[in-house]
Formats: C-alpha cells, sequence, structure tokens
C-alpha cells in the first residue's frame, strides 16, 4: 500500500516559520554572551572537531533535536527546559 502524506513539507516549513525568529548574522552575533539566550550548535560531531565550536553554544547534534527538546522524551536535555530564547 503506498504511504499517504497528508501534511507536506511545504505546509510544515510554513508553519514553523510563522513561529521561529530569523535573526541576520549580525542580529545573532549581537546576542552572543547575553544571558537569556543560548545558541545551539546542530552541526555532526565531526563538523565540530574539523571546524572547531561556538565559544559557549550548546551542542545538541541535529537529529536529536526534537528528542532533547521534548520534556516527555526520555532524552530530554534540561537546558531546553529554560526560560530563555534559543538561536540555532
Amino acid at each position: 500500500m503506498p504511504q499517504r502524506i497528508t501534511t507536506g513539507y511545504r505546509a510544515l516549513v510554513e508553519a514553523a516559520e510563522r513561529e521561529v525568529e530569523t535573526l541576520s548574522v549580525d542580529q545573532a552575533a549581537a546576542r552572543l554572551g547575553a544571558d537569556d539566550v543560548v545558541f545551539v550548535d546542530l552541526r555532526d560531531p565531526r563538523e565540530l572537531e574539523r571546524e572547531g565550536r561556538l565559544p559557549g553554544a550548546f551542542h545538541c547534534p541535529r537529529g536529536m533535536l526534537e528528542f532533547w527538546i521534548d520534556p516527555d522524551s526520555p532524552y530530554h536535555k534540561p537546558v531546553f527546559a529554560e526560560d530563555k530564547a534559543f538561536v540555532f
């Protein structure tokens, strides 16, 4: 039986874009070091080894993001429960 997708990728992306604020590089850089902001580095561990880390950023591999953010997940990370803005 063929798979039936009820919500296509365009609708998912549009819904996400309504919920997030997109920052320019300059806007993001201006928030570095702020107490109410957590930078989250989504790169693969091999990329971090090759390219270096963003000082002070929390590392979360992209494939784990939804699991680590969800408080009902057994993989939840407390950093994502903080009352802060997150810059990915």
